[in-house]
């Protein structure tokens, strides 16, 4: 029988303020491979749109299936509640500049609404 520890007596993670969080599938179903290099990418991405810091910080977090497995790399941008279908590189270009800073979702990607929809 495994102890149960209260959450008091752990260490409560840190985690720096972010204005958006963008989901990636990574599952191997729908793209290979392409979702991870996308993943990857990311990091330079956002660092040069200036998207890494500050008041527009995005966070970016992989996963493993999203379980819509057609037409990826697909991601979700939350809070916002939109999910992009075919982000290859240059869409990304545009999600960031249009939807990651601009506020604008990419209306002609986007196979999904959910939530607090922009």
């Amino acid at each position: 029988m495994s102890e149960v520890i209260s959450s008091t007596a752990m260490e409560k993670p840190a985690m720096s303020a972010y204005n958006r969080h963008l989901v990636v599938c990574t599952g191997p179903r729908c793209t290979q491979g392409e979702s991870q290099s996308l993943f990857d990418s990311l990091g330079e991405k956002f660092k040069a749109a200036g998207i890494d810091k500050g008041a527009l910080r995005v966070k970016r977090t992989r996963t493993s299936c999203f379980a819509t497995c057609k037409s990826g790399p697909l991601i979700a941008v939350q809070p916002d509640g939109v999910w992009y279908y075919n982000v290859t590189a240059a869409n990304m270009d545009r999600i960031i500049r249009e939807h990651l800073i601009g506020g604008a979702p990419v209306e002609d990607l986007i196979y999904h609404r959910s939530g607090n929809c922009a």
